[in-house]
């Protein structure tokens, strides 16, 4: 399980465990590979798609939601990793340029010579559409961060048809400002969804509050008409390389290629079908049978990688842009005061084996994480402290960090023996007696997060810790683990781990001011410093990368969480012959770029 950033993928938080979906007999019939105008493309599973429109609602994050409607409606500047590193992807978008003024206040976009499916030319218009409808309906937009877009953003200006001006509120970052909030936009065919119900005439119903709220609802209700989908004129004027041939109840969905698509997404395969699973039986099943062209396996099952491969598919691992930690709960009445020393987290750190992890225990299909920003794709975000490993492993070293301030191993578990705040001293609140034991609430149902735990339980006893593992539902250890004061019942955990397949989906840059930033809405351990607040809040206002690198060298030596190995997203299973794509580290996927090319 892993969480993500709100705009991209509920739908990545899922367990590599549990990538496989079932039950579309009859979807499908047959291998798509022996007709190449066609591709079955299995679906993660249980993550049925049921929402269309291109601005997410909380009820509406899937993973899946997201890339069918970047599909139809191509955002304004697209981000992916699917060319092998994270960028802007112009081909996939409808703006050629984004220049920002020299002060970073405010940019001015210049869109492509783009039409609808229509015949429509794509215009300013359409992106002022989309800012008003969100302006108007922000707190409704899963995308919403109160402060950020579209609160940053005061004015939006027409140049011409093709250009366009946002000012924002203060100088931004201006690559932050493009991954994280630029990107989030998408042109929207305001000559034919700005109304209030499906008989209204299209107006200008946008531009006024009231109107825009009414537009809102107008176009929400269609949306949650899935059965409409495919016959809703609504969604057929597009602009993607793809439409809705058909949508059905159960989660099966057929694009047919859009004739009248002008970008650089030119789609390779007419038809792609989109096949949902629930088990992962049935997913293995249709692999070996052929009939999906495009399907997943889980680490554990890398030993049968020849099976596959003897099927005529290929087995590449799919990296998510993500990290994975497990939290501590810097409240806790009784481990608190020890999470808070940080010599205390560096001999827990030096205590965790990554390489042996990744290696044993994941099968290879993982990557040593040593901070706050993904390791597994090269970036310029990454310091040299955090890609060099600060606390590399060593039992022996992490026992003399605690023998040296106050800690004495008293059957077979360290003691504070030497309780006050000197330097050779147990450390401020931390009383004499108290032992280094302490307890994780980590997710079930994945065999390979128990082995890493009982892996780490084994290191940490070297150590003289004592770790003991509990183990329930991803969604009860994030109902368990929440933000705490000490006098709360509520607060009596004191690790939490969600990150069987990566705990922390990001944004194309890593900014950490959910997770790390004093109060973040999903700092769960409520880990607070004040010079890391300022590192996070300058990384999105700087005008280089420095900022966000002195973030990833600070967390890295001062260590928030439990840095663990970085798990592969999913382990893809290609038929051979389909190609013309990278797998993208954002969790999206994209018919337009595949290809059969044999």
């Amino acid at each position: 399980m892993s969480l993500a950033r709100t705009t991209l993928v509920a739908g990545a938080a899922v367990s590599a465990g549990t990538l496989l979906l079932a039950g579309c007999s009859g979807s499908s019939g047959g291998s798509s590979s022996a007709d190449r105008d066609s591709i079955n493309y299995a679906l993660p599973a249980n993550f049925t798609p049921n929402w269309i429109l291109p601005i997410g609602t909380a009820a509406h994050l899937n993973s899946n939601n997201i890339s069918i409607a970047n599909t139809l409606w191509e955002p304004l500047i697209a981000y992916d990793g699917s060319t092998g590193k994270i960028a802007w992807n112009k081909k996939e978008s409808v703006a050629t340029a984004a220049d920002f003024a020299s002060d970073n206040k405010s940019v001015t976009i210049t869109l492509g010579n783009r039409h609808w499916s229509d015949g429509k030319a794509i215009t300013s218009r359409d992106v002022e559409f989309w800012f008003n409808v969100i302006k108007a309906n922000k707190a409704e937009w899963a995308g919403y961060n109160p402060g950020k877009a579209p609160d940053n953003w005061t004015s939006f200006k027409t140049v011409d048809a093709t250009h366009f001006t946002i000012t924002f509120d203060k100088a931004y970052n201006s690559q932050w400002m493009l991954a994280n909030e630029l990107s989030q936009i998408t042109p929207l065919p305001q000559h034919v969804w700005d109304k209030a119900s499906a008989s209204a005439k299209v107006t200008d119903a946008d531009r006024t509050t009231a109107g825009a709220k009414k537009v809102w609802t107008y176009l929400n209700s269609a949306a949650k008409n899935i059965a409409g989908y495919q016959s809703d004129a609504l969604w057929k004027t597009i602009s993607g390389p793809y439409g809705i041939k058909s949508f059905s109840m159960s989660g099966k969905v057929v694009l047919a290629a859009n004739k009248k698509y002008d970008g650089g997404e030119t789609p390779g395969i007419p038809t792609v079908n989109l096949l949902p699973f629930t088990t992962a039986d049935a997913e293995k099943n249709a692999l070996r049978s052929g009939s999906v062209d495009y399907g997943y396996i889980e680490a554990t099952d890398l030993d049968q990688k020849s099976q596959f491969t003897a099927q005529g598919y290929k087995v590449e691992p799919w990296s998510g842009w993500a990290i994975t930690y497990m939290p501590y709960n810097f409240n806790n009445p009784a481990m608190g005061a020890v999470f808070k020393q940080l010599y205390a987290r560096q001999a827990v750190q030096r205590s965790i084996d990554q390489s042996s992890l990744s290696k044993v225990i994941f099968n290879g299909t993982a990557v040593p994480g040593y901070g706050p920003i993904p390791q597994a794709q090269s970036s310029d975000f990454v310091s040299s402290e955090q890609k060099n490993n600060p606390y590399p492993f060593s039992t022996s070293a992490a026992r003399e960090l605690l023998t040296a301030h106050g800690w004495t191993e008293q059957g077979g578990v360290m003691v504070c023996t030497d309780a006050g705040t000197g330097a050779s001293q147990c450390g401020a609140g931390v009383d004499k007696g108290t032992k280094f034991e302490m307890q994780v609430l980590s997710q079930s149902g994945s065999t390979v997060t128990d082995n890493m735990m009982s892996a780490i339980q084994s290191s940490l006893e070297k150590t003289g810790i004592k770790f003991s593992i509990k183990t329930a539902p991803v969604n009860s250890v994030l109902s368990q683990t929440p933000q705490c004061t000490a006098s709360q019942s509520i607060c009596k955990w004191q690790l939490s781990f969600f990150g069987t397949a990566g705990s922390w989906y990001f944004n194309a840059f890593p900014t950490g001011d959910s997770l790390f930033q004093t109060k973040g809405g999903a700092n769960f351990g409520n880990y607070s410093n004040a010079d890391v607040d300022k590192l996070i809040s300058g990384s999105t206002t700087a005008s280089s990368n420095q900022t966000i690198q002195d973030y990833s060298a600070a967390l890295a030596k001062d260590l928030p969480v439990i840095w663990l190995p970085e798990p592969d997203y999913q382990i893809s299973v290609v038929k051979n012959g389909l190609g013309g794509f990278s797998q993208d580290s954002l969790a999206n996927f994209h018919p337009a770029q595949w290809k059969w090319t044999k």
